[in-house]
């Protein structure tokens, strides 16, 4: 059974891939800091279904100098990864002008860094075994100008140059690189948008509504399959047309 590592995988969209890669027969490892009670009834969900495993791994990414020895025990543990799908990070908005330097800090280091850092001693095992797919989760903010998003939006643009360059590094080795850019997506966090900007973002998607975390789910899955081995340093955008 193929592992895959899900990053910031014990809830929102991190743990709607986790599940969706273990329903596909994946050996899926949701890392996050802590364990709750949403990624305990997944997994007892995932295991009574018997398709595929989920299993947690406590660990900060934040904490850059442990990675090394984190990425170690989870091959040690879990076997070489065929997958890994950078989740994790942080959603800080504010005016640039504004913004705190400790916070701008902290969304470069999650945002950009840790993916950077963990995929290098990953990416290291899968050029070993001659095989592997790596998929950043960035944002249609990349793409896309918004108001308060500057920094955010920095940090997942840089995915893209990331996603890119590093395709073609290793692409010769049989592993592939890409980015899922989720736009608005139908959480708790957007049912507690204002009724009038939740309106404003269904009426600006072209199919008029908002896209799910499923939808997303399923995008990741898609590029892990067998079926998308020739895709490789690109983006798929997951908005339901908002910035179509």
């Amino acid at each position: 059974m193929a592992s895959v590592l899900v990053t910031g995988g014990s809830r929102g969209i991190g743990l709607g891939i986790a599940v969706r890669l273990a329903n596909s027969g994946f050996h899926v490892i949701a890392i996050a800091r802590h364990r709750n009670e949403q990624l305990d009834a997944a997994m007892s969900q995932i295991e009574a279904s018997g398709n595929g495993a989920l299993r947690f791994a406590a660990f900060d990414l934040a904490d850059l100098q442990e990675i090394p020895s984190f990425v170690k025990s989870l091959r040690k543990t879990f076997g070489t990864p065929y997958g890994l799908v950078n989740n994790a990070g942080l959603g800080t908005a504010g005016m640039l002008a504004n913004m705190a330097d400790e916070q701008i800090e902290q969304l470069i280091n999650m945002n950009i860094l840790s993916p950077i850092v963990f995929t290098k001693y990953v990416v290291r095992s899968m050029m070993v075994t001659g095989q592997g797919r790596i998929v950043n989760i960035s944002s249609v903010v990349a793409a896309a100008g918004y108001s308060g998003l500057s920094v955010y939006g920095a940090t997942k643009s840089s995915l893209t140059g990331f996603a890119r360059a590093l395709a073609r590094e290793v692409g010769q080795l049989g592993i592939t690189v890409n980015n899922v850019a989720p736009g608005f997506i139908d959480t708790d966090l957007t049912q507690d948008l204002e009724r009038s900007h939740r309106d404003q973002i269904i009426r600006r998607s072209a199919l008029r509504r908002m896209a799910e975390i499923e939808d997303v789910a399923d995008a990741v899955d898609f590029l892990l399959s067998a079926k998308a081995k020739n895709i490789t340093g690109t983006t798929i955008t997951v908005d339901a047309g908002n910035t179509a």
